[in-house]
């Protein structure tokens, strides 16, 4: 059994490239996460990710390794447009139409990849992810579009808090919803494109979502939220990596560190829960404490 400490183990390239990759995705995801838990767009999101499998595909496909980036935007930036036009509907015409897109899009990305020789490998890749083997210009990508993202969001804050927390008085005051969610729904797309190529299609919902919602469990402030779902985030990627280091070295079990981190934020979740659930019963006073 090989003893490396972690130090030595985050100053390896590669395991500093994927800790550099995790960096990024954490300050974005805890500014972009925040709207998707005020808006409720959880099964929005979830649907933008599912909508870029195709684009990851054909630019896979066309380009190899390369043209997994112009692929992704491409997807992105339509299923972006759609998905707002789709918002303006509202209701349940709302939610089936954005489940029709998602799994007719990410159907269509598995009968297209299926046709390479290499299908199982490929599929695998795009569903899952290779944070160890993200190379350096994957990472400039990965840093070039989480800003874009975090641009968006910076410029449209404003109206998104506004749209969050008073949608028919954002609307009663003049401001253009369309555009407003327009902008948002991009803002995740950008932020799905920069996480696939490190954490895969299944994988990246969850720093989308998972994060935030254990900082709102922590945590009542509204200035707080973004910090917290960052260093929650960073510290689960962290986690991850370290703990699937440990294991493939010791030779005990060679797990994915993509699901390896999802499973400690759901970890994280969970306790989150509990500590919620706790504080809750404490603050409550007896009845006999009430009269």
């Amino acid at each position: 059994m090989i003893d490396v400490g972690v130090f030595a183990m985050f100053s390896l390239p590669f395991m500093m490239r994927a800790l550099i990759a995790i960096a990024i995705l954490s300050v974005a995801a805890g500014a972009v996460g925040v709207f998707i838990n005020f808006r409720e767009l959880e099964f929005v999101s979830d649907g933008l990710v599912h909508a870029v499998f195709p684009g990851l595909v054909i630019g896979m496909l066309v380009g190899g390794s390369a043209g997994l980036l112009p692929g992704a935007v491409i997807a992105a930036v339509i299923a972006a447009a759609l998905f707002a036009f789709l918002g303006r509907t509202g209701g349940s015409g709302r939610d089936a139409g954005i489940a029709v897109t998602l799994t007719g899009l990410f159907s269509l990305g598995v009968v297209i990849v299926s046709r390479s020789e290499s299908y199982v490998s490929q599929l695998q890749e795009l569903l899952f992810g290779r944070i160890l083997t993200v190379t350096v210009a994957q990472l400039w990508q990965i840093a070039v579009v989480a800003l874009a993202a975090l641009v968006i969001i910076w410029c449209a804050r404003r109206a998104l808090l506004f749209r969050s927390f008073d949608p028919a008085g954002f609307e009663n005051a003049g401001f253009n919803a369309f555009r407003t969610d327009l902008a948002l729904n991009v803002a995740v797309a950008l932020l799905v494109v920069a996480g696939v190529q490190a954490l895969g299609v299944l994988m990246v919902i969850a720093i989308l979502v998972l994060p935030v919602a254990i900082a709102r469990l922590l945590s009542r402030a509204l200035w707080s939220l973004m910090p917290i779902a960052t260093l929650i985030m960073f510290g689960a990627g962290v986690a991850g990596l370290w703990a699937s280091f440990e294991w493939s070295v010791s030779g005990r079990v060679s797990a994915s560190p993509g699901a390896l981190i999802v499973l400690i934020l759901i970890s994280a979740y969970i306790v989150g829960v509990g500590i919620s659930f706790a504080v809750g019963r404490l603050g409550r006073k007896p009845m006999c404490e009430r009269r």
